[in-house]
């Protein structure tokens, strides 16, 4: 069986509200439902896990009634970090499961299913697999106080659903923690395994402003 774990744990300081960010609306549902629900039309078997933190179950329990929201799903409880939190998500999945498990941040609702087809997919044969979309404005590095263009097409800008092997991503998280975790690419790469890139699609943001607020409107 394949799995999703979601990783909701924002407290919407970027925002500027007192509402965690992924529970904001978005065309008139919150975005974490939109995200749940984009995975559940990906595949009616995949086994979602939600990451919340403790503090926030209660008033997304009150939103799942207030939008009759009726997504399957098991819930977790966030950790200190992302990846303490997703150490939670895994350990609801079974030591000996076989198959595909994916991350994928809460507060990006418009992967698209041939994106996340595409990662379950390459991950069966790849093992560590990532969606990526290419870097279109010019990028400079800054030493101290100089800086120097550097050439964009050796860069990419990191997305989700990042997918791996159940027991890789198992296996790769019992390391120490360490601040270069930046996201499961990094824990799994840390661990001494290469990660497959994909493309992702640039509707995939992560909405952490009032800006990106306003561009998920216009998608919706």
């Amino acid at each position: 069986m394949d799995y999703i774990i979601i990783v909701a744990g924002g407290k919407g300081l970027r925002m500027g509200s007192d509402i965690p960010k992924q529970f904001l609306p978005i065309g008139g549902k919150p975005v974490l439902m939109r995200t749940l629900e984009r995975f559940r039309e990906y595949s009616k078997d995949i086994h979602i896990i939600l990451v919340l933190p403790e503090a926030q179950q209660a008033y997304w329990h009150e939103l799942c009634q207030e939008y009759h929201f009726d997504v399957e799903y098991t819930l977790a409880n966030g950790g200190q970090t992302r990846f303490h939190s997703v150490q939670n998500g895994l350990a609801k999945v079974p030591d000996d499961a076989i198959g595909v498990v994916g991350v994928h941040d809460g507060v990006r609702p418009f992967p698209s299913i041939e994106v996340i087809r595409n990662c379950y997919t390459t991950a069966r044969e790849k093992k560590a697999v990532i969606p990526v979309i290419p870097v279109v404005e010019t990028v400079r590095h800054l030493e101290g106080d100089q800086s120097k263009t550097v050439p964009r097409d050796a860069y990419r800008l990191v997305q989700t659903p990042q997918t791996f092997d159940i027991q890789l991503l198992k296996a790769a998280n019992r390391q120490p923690y360490n601040d270069g975790f930046t996201d499961d690419a990094s824990v799994v790469e840390a661990f001494g395994y290469n990660i497959t890139l994909v493309e992702g699609n640039r509707e995939n943001i992560k909405i952490t402003t009032p800006y990106d607020l306003k561009i998920a409107e216009v998608l919706i």
